[in-house]
């Protein structure tokens, strides 16, 4: 097999008696953007069908056409070997197609029953109404899933939001399902269980789509993968012919670098001191339970633990948007525990949410909006009263520019942006401006291998520059290669902090299951 970056793994087709879904030259265009051109590809029955590609290539858009999110300009697809054209996804889930979307479809001032009670339709589903609970809560039982379905959305975790979308969608009989982006928010213990559900649908003659950046998942679980690149259909391969390598060339259309930290000593003074910080969650419950730790000039401290373990409320107490009960933040040898987010803002700490959609960025605001966002009133951004529009276009035009934002204009909706250029926009918005201390929960989640390769570059620089960065991630190899340093939280408490060079994958994990460690 050529190891050319442009080379193409082939395998010869052979037409499935029997696919369940054949899409042919399938075209759809938005303003200033062709995002699929001309596709074509088929599902067989019985099989799980990778749909891989960088962050905009065109994957969640295909997707929606199929579910009659929207409505493709040309091409047409079959299902069962019948023509189909669906006006809306009431028409997909009646005719056997389900959707888990890549962003959250729930109402957060509703509770978990009654976001799975609002799609469901009785005339049509065949599921009684009085049924519906019990089902939900056997499907909880059945995929070892522990969700309170009285609680709110807004209370629940990131991990804990993807699950219930996962378990709505099971509880309609579909012939296929999609799965946009499932395992992005989940951790390696909730994706396996993900992985044995799926097993087990497709031995209940489910077909099933799986789009994901993870190429570990895509060689794990899937039969055949069809690539997309900017739109366009690069090919269609079986995943037993091919490598991590080949479809990482495929996606991006070069060879990826692994990037990891310098091997130079840290020894710069302290950014961050955290002592003996509690904190409650959004239900009155202790969280964080006297968490210490120190971040230094030029260090990256990794944050490792299972999701759901206080890493969100320590974040939201370092950037001030959530109240410590007791403990002292001290930045740069000063005490600025009682200080308000934008005063921190001001005192040179950038933050990196661990969800984009739902507090990183304001979905109906423009590209420049959001970069802009937490400084407008700056002076550089004023015009005595009101913001100066010409500074912001001026800005927008750089930061797009800069971090390779893909996007015709600054103008555009972010909400209309790929998960990966989301990211940039935040990551524009906090790097842009004179940083001590970078708070990074999650940086990379849901990212493709290239814009996972620039999110890297771009943590290393900073800590290369002398800037902390607190670093928490679910993913333990990102952790390694990136970390100086990796502090590991288990139940709200920071369990041992380890120095990467004495550190590894089996250790750290024990840890973070709530192994103790016998090195401090």
């Amino acid at each position: 097999m050529s190891t050319e970056a442009s080379a193409i793994p082939q395998f010869k087709e052979i037409s499935s008696p029997d696919p369940v879904l054949e899409i042919h030259d399938l075209t759809k265009r938005f303003p200033g953007v062709l995002a699929n051109d001309h596709i074509s590809f088929e599902v067989r029955a019985g099989e799980t069908h990778g749909l891989l590609g960088e962050n905009g290539a065109g994957k969640s858009t295909l997707a929606e056409c199929i579910f009659g999110y929207y409505k493709p300009d040309s091409g047409s697809f079959k299902l069962n070997g019948n023509a189909v054209s669906f006006d809306n996804p009431t028409d997909a889930l009646h005719a056997g197609i389900g959707m888990v979307h890549q962003h959250f479809s729930l109402i957060e001032s509703f509770t978990v029953l009654e976001n799975v009670l609002l799609g469901y339709r009785p005339s049509s589903e065949g599921l009684k109404s009085s049924n519906v609970e019990a089902r939900f809560t056997q499907l909880l039982e059945v995929y070892g899933v522990h969700i309170d379905i009285d609680a709110r959305v807004s209370q629940l975790s990131v991990g804990e939001l993807q699950w219930v979308e996962i378990l709505k969608a099971l509880i309609y009989d579909v012939d296929l399902l999609i799965l946009d982006e499932p395992t992005a928010v989940l951790t390696p213990q909730e994706t396996d269980r993900l992985f044995q559900a799926l097993e087990r649908m497709l031995s209940e003659g489910v077909s099933i789509i799986l789009i994901t950046h993870k190429l570990r998942e895509v060689m794990e679980v899937t039969d055949r993968v069809t690539v997309l690149r900017r739109g366009k259909l690069v090919g269609t391969v079986n995943t037993e012919d091919v490598t991590m390598t080949d479809l990482s060339r495929m996606m991006v259309g070069r060879e990826i670098e692994t990037l990891c930290r310098s091997n130079q000593v840290v020894n710069g003074d302290p950014v961050l001191e955290v002592q003996g910080l509690r904190a409650l969650n959004d239900r009155g419950q202790l969280k964080l339970k006297n968490v210490n730790f120190t971040v230094s000039e030029g260090e990256i401290l990794g944050l490792a633990g299972v999701s759901g373990n206080g890493q969100k409320e320590l974040f939201e107490v370092l950037v001030g948007v959530r109240r410590g009960e007791k403990g002292e933040i001290i930045f740069d040898g000063k005490n600025i525990t009682g200080t308000l987010p934008n005063a921190r803002i001001s005192f040179g700490i950038g933050y990196i949410p661990d969800d984009r959609q739902r507090t990183g960025l304001v979905g109906g605001f423009s590209i420049g909006e959001n970069l802009i966002l937490g400084r407008q009133w700056e002076p550089i951004f004023r015009r005595g009263l009101f913001t100066s529009q010409d500074s912001i276009n001026k800005f927008a035009k750089e930061s797009i520019a800069a971090f390779e934002i893909d996007s015709p204009s600054h103008h555009r909706l972010v909400r209309q942006l790929s998960g990966g250029n989301q990211q940039k926009v935040i990551i524009a918005r906090e790097t842009s401006k004179s940083l001590r201390l970078l708070l990074a929960n999650q940086p990379t989640r849901g990212l493709d291998v290239g814009a996972i390769e620039y999110v890297t570059r771009k943590l290393l620089e900073l800590r290369d520059s002398g800037v902390g960065i607190l670093l928490a991630s679910e993913d333990l190899e990102e952790l390694m290669n990136l970390s100086d340093r990796i502090a590991v939280i288990f139940k709200g408490e920071i369990v041992d902090i380890i120095p990467c060079a004495d550190a590894n994958i089996i250790e750290i994990g024990l840890l973070m299951s709530g192994a103790k460690s016998g090195s401090q």
